[in-house]
């Protein structure tokens, strides 16, 4: 399927945990928003790239577990395949981003509202 909308857009109106945009063979777009001092939860995806960009919020980067960057709005990264992670909302706001994964890891049309939805759903 092709996604040809306002990212931007999607991502700020965006008020699930999680909610899967669009999914094609080879990757996923993905919009996410988290709660002041809510994380996605350190995890490590082992045959997953991904691509993650900050459009609201500021928060922590935690890289297996001992690397730490602050990040804000407009700042975009990339996390190999093999690598643990974390991203933290340290601010006031919701944090608002959205994520691109390579291959799939969601399966197509998921919405989780909450975070403890998408820790149930994941088997946590």
């Amino acid at each position: 399927m092709t996604y040809v909308n306002n990212i931007e857009k999607d991502t700020l109106e965006n008020e699930n945990f999680r909610k899967v945009l669009n999914t094609t063979d080879k990757s996923q777009l993905v919009v996410m928003s988290l709660l002041p001092g809510e994380d996605i939860g350190n995890e490590m995806h082992d045959d997953v790239d991904q691509f993650i960009r900050i459009e609201q919020g500021s928060g922590k980067l935690i890289l297996n577990n001992n690397e730490e960057y602050d990040i804000e709005d407009d700042y975009a990264f990339i996390i190999p395949a093999g690598t643990w992670h974390n991203v933290i909302n340290t601010g006031n706001n919701h944090m608002k981003l959205y994520t691109i994964y390579t291959p799939p890891e969601h399966a197509d049309g998921t919405i989780h509202k909450t975070k403890a939805e998408a820790e149930a759903a994941e088997g946590h």
